[in-house]
């Protein structure tokens, strides 16, 4: 048997990214070079609810199972996923009953808890639920309270939350840092962090200063990931990417966009 350690297949190859976006039509794979989209295509052609990505691996989530990309998809044996995620080794995923799982192998699920809602994102310790915002531990932690129902949850250089009325920065306490509906979070170790609020993209600077960024499509981001440049995903299929020149982008031809991620 593979185990889901051992399925590590993709890696950054002669200064090119491949950047993966999931959709209704399935996860397209795109090659960037800096700034520069090159040749793309649907490599997995099962509609996507999400798409996560690790060091050489990206997982997806879909109405059937929890699936690990590679020459052949290697189906995990979760069942019907809503969002799916990485957290110090495993693959963390959960369903639109609350349930949140992890495994290290395929078929072998570890149960953590359940959420009184559906699961909406995962990302390192953080899980965004419709009832609130948990933290991951050996178990399930009870919602946090004070946040509204989360869209999105991100663990980086700064844990943020998207909820119904703001973004939130936890900073031994959730702490809202942009009012109105947000529906997206994405952060890094490196520091980067952006988010969509009332349909507005914003980025966050070093000093914690969040500031709109005027994307060259009109059309609102539905994913974000980061690598040697910040690739973004558009809800409608655009594909973007700036390595510190400016906005590049490619439409892709996809629609119901859910995500974006590398294998970095």
């Amino acid at each position: 048997m593979t185990t889901i350690e051992e399925k590590r297949i993709f890696a950054e190859k002669s200064g090119r990214t491949r950047a993966f976006v999931g959709s209704g039509v399935g996860v397209a794979a795109v090659s960037v070079s800096a700034d520069l989209v090159g040749e793309f295509g649907v490599e997995y052609r099962t509609p996507a609810a999400d798409v996560a990505g690790r060091a050489g691996q990206i997982a997806v989530a879909t109405a059937e199972d929890v699936v690990l990309l590679g020459e052949e998809p290697l189906e995990l044996g979760f069942g019907a996923a809503s969002a799916v995620g990485f957290r110090d080794g495993a693959v963390v995923a959960g369903d639109e009953d609350g349930r949140v799982a992890t495994a290290t192998d395929p078929d072998e699920w570890t149960d953590v808890g359940t959420a009184d809602g559906t699961i909406r994102a995962l990302d390192g310790d953080l899980v965004a639920a419709s009832d609130g915002v948990h933290r991951l531990g050996e178990t399930l932690d009870g919602s946090d309270r004070e946040l509204d129902a989360a869209a999105d949850v991100a663990s980086g250089d700064v844990d943020l939350a998207a909820t119904a009325d703001g973004v939130y920065r936890w900073d031994d306490g959730w702490r809202r840092e942009i009012e109105g509906e947000a529906t997206l979070v994405a952060a890094d170790a490196d520091g980067r962090a952006h988010a969509v609020v009332d349909s507005v993209f914003y980025t966050r600077a070093s000093d914690g200063e969040w500031s709109r960024v005027d994307l060259p499509v009109d059309a609102e981001p539905a994913g974000v990931a980061y690598g040697p440049a910040t690739y973004v995903a558009t809800a409608d299929g655009a594909f973007l990417v700036d390595a510190g020149d400016g906005w590049r982008h490619q439409p892709l031809g996809l629609r119901g966009v859910v995500g974006c991620a590398v294998a970095e």
